[in-house]
């Protein structure tokens, strides 16, 4: 089972991730492309690292806009290292911020 980071430290991991902000529990952030198909590709790139960490995000795709949200099951619905991992990565593969 994964350890909840504390409130400071979710605040402290926020300070390298851009855009990103803790909301009900999560690590939350909205990426806006140019096209349908540069959001599409964004998630089956993010797919990759998301299965290599074996950790998956909830997300959802309208158009051009992917929303992103990071929490751990496992750890009760709470922000865990894994999440914080995880949005350094998605972070280091997006071309739009």
């Amino acid at each position: 089972m994964s350890k909840p980071l504390t409130p400071a430290k979710v605040q402290a991991a926020l300070g390298s991730l851009p855009g990103w902000s803790f909301k009900r529990n999560a690590l939350v952030k909205t990426f806006t492309f140019g096209t349908f198909r540069e959001a599409f590709s964004f998630m089956g790139r993010v797919s990759f690292d998301a299965e290599a960490l074996d950790h998956h995000p909830d997300w959802t795709n309208v158009y051009n806009r992917v929303a992103i949200r990071l929490n751990t099951h496992d750890a009760g619905g709470k922000v865990t290292a894994k999440d914080v991992a995880l949005a350094q990565r998605i972070q280091k593969i997006s071309w739009v911020g």
